[in-house]
């Protein structure tokens, strides 16, 4: 269970755990949100858990939960620059939706 799989690094936004074969990058922004289908994903071109979430419109839009990198093409410093994109991209979407007070 995915659970129960070692944390190997963990950033504001993201999770890296080790399921032996794969090294397996979860968003946590998107935790909860229901696994509709695992298939490769068109940005990366590994394996993912997709879910589908709704705009103000009701229209859906496929999003990625999870990532599956391979161990045996991928290392922990590769799925960093992936883990560490996605961190930078939450951030700076928080800083322009949520502001700090300046009081």
């Amino acid at each position: 269970m995915l659970l129960d799989l070692p944390i190997l690094e963990k950033g504001s936004f993201y999770f890296i755990k080790d399921s032996g074969t794969d090294l397996i990058l979860e968003d946590k922004t998107k935790r909860g949100l229901e696994i509709k289908e695992t298939s490769i994903d068109e940005k990366l071109q590994v394996k993912s858990d997709k879910g589908m979430i709704h705009d103000m419109d009701g229209i859906g839009h496929w999003v990625p939960i999870r990532w599956y990198f391979s161990k045996d093409a991928y290392d922990l410093p590769a799925v960093l620059i992936h883990a560490n994109a996605m961190d930078d991209k939450y951030t700076e979407l928080r800083e322009l939706t949520c502001p700090q007070d300046e009081d």
